[in-house]
């Protein structure tokens, strides 16, 4: 009979970053319905794959999880977010920002300066709460994911064919090698 051999949750291989243009960061993410254990170590998951990458952010679809879980640290700590909703806006601001899954690419982006958000928590509870400045950008910037939304998305037609045709050439040139 041959053996099964059993791994241990750290040897498991960590998740994945998906880049553009790989489809599952194109739609619409499910909403989470009961929080278990199961999705508490998604979202463990995620915050190791978004802190192994340098990210301030991570939606589940940038890892391939068709559900709507967001983890985020702009240095005051990690804050999970399950079916995260923004509830009102306030004021306006513009930055430039990057994205782990269009690495290189930095789109200049008006958003809300302040948020209200309604969300689960990781233990499934409704949490409610302000949010302003970087931490605001942040879960805009995860929100949009959620939905399917990418920073090129902000940019014109125009511009959005030039950068596609960059990265083509780039492509291009390293098959030649």
């Amino acid at each position: 009979m041959p053996r099964i051999r059993l791994y241990a949750k750290e040897n498991m291989p960590d998740l994945e970053i998906k880049k553009y243009p790989e489809s599952v960061l194109k739609s619409k993410a499910r909403k989470v319905g009961k929080v278990t254990d199961a999705e508490r170590n998604i979202l463990k998951d995620m915050a190791k794959a978004m802190y192994l990458n340098s990210g301030v952010g991570l939606a589940a679809p940038q890892v391939g999880i068709d559900r709507q879980f967001v983890v985020i640290d702009v240095g005051n700590g990690l804050v999970n977010l399950i079916n995260p909703l923004i509830v009102k806006k306030r004021g306006c601001d513009c930055m430039e920002e990057g994205c782990l899954s269009v690495p290189g690419v930095s789109v200049k982006i008006k958003r809300a300066k302040e948020i209200s958000v309604r969300s689960l928590n990781e233990n499934g509870d409704d949490v409610s709460f302000e949010a302003s400045g970087l931490f605001a950008r942040a879960i805009q910037h995860e929100i949009d994911h959620l939905n399917g939304k990418l920073i090129i998305d902000y940019l014109n037609p125009l511009k959005r064919l030039l950068l596609a045709g960059s990265r083509k050439k780039r492509v291009d040139n390293c098959e030649k090698l």
